[in-house]
């Protein structure tokens, strides 16, 4: 059997880590739906983990937590989360790294993931990591290029009239200008409209 160079394995856990990052999010958002709950199981003693004492004394391997009627201040970041539990009636603050996660389960729906702690695409060999980075970049200045648009687009019906008056007046002599002067070689003035997405 040929050796997994591309390692699948790793890209379906990154994946999977992904899908658990983007429904905590969701639940940040909004909220817990129906009966949705979620039983979260992590190593205590993985890289990153920051928990009370106290807990890493009671669970010097692993805890599983339950996120469903009291928990607070959930922050959901692209390597982790933290939430505000109570234990035995005492407030406590996790941060827990999605590669520390064993296992997500919701029991109201029985959907179960499994993880093998550790494993992310931190791991993958350097070139698929900077194939990931550009791609990532690429997508944000995409974002980056949608938010100045939509500005633009806003910024256009907020302007004052007289400002729009002043901008009509200033495209007209320029217009003009354009009669009155030869085009110089080389020097040729293309609409960026001419590029941007139709909506």
């Amino acid at each position: 059997m040929a050796e997994d160079l591309i390692r699948y394995d790793i890209i379906i856990q990154d994946a999977l880590r992904g899908a658990v990052r983007k429904i905590l999010t969701e639940v940040n958002r909004a909220g817990l739906p129906g009966e949705h709950h979620f039983y979260i199981a992590f190593e205590t003693t993985a890289p990153g983990v920051k928990i009370s004492t106290r807990l890493k004394e009671r669970y010097p391997k692993e805890m599983t937590i339950v996120l469903q009627h009291q928990f607070w201040d959930l922050q959901v970041t692209e390597h982790a989360f933290e939430v505000g539990l109570s234990f035995g009636g005492v407030p406590e603050r996790l941060y827990v790294p999605f590669a520390a996660i064993k296992g997500f389960f919701d029991p109201s729906v029985q959907f179960a993931l499994e993880f093998e702690p550790g494993k992310t695409a931190e791991e993958l060999p350097e070139e698929f990591r900077i194939a990931e980075a550009d791609l990532a970049a690429v997508e944000e200045l995409h974002n980056e290029l949608e938010r100045a648009e939509r500005l633009e687009n806003s910024s256009k019906y907020t302007q004052p009239e007289a400002e729009q008056d002043q901008d009509t007046a200033e495209v007209g002599n320029s217009e003009a200008d354009k009669d009155d002067k030869p085009a110089e070689a080389g020097n040729t003035v293309v609409s960026l409209d001419a590029f941007r997405k139709k909506t």
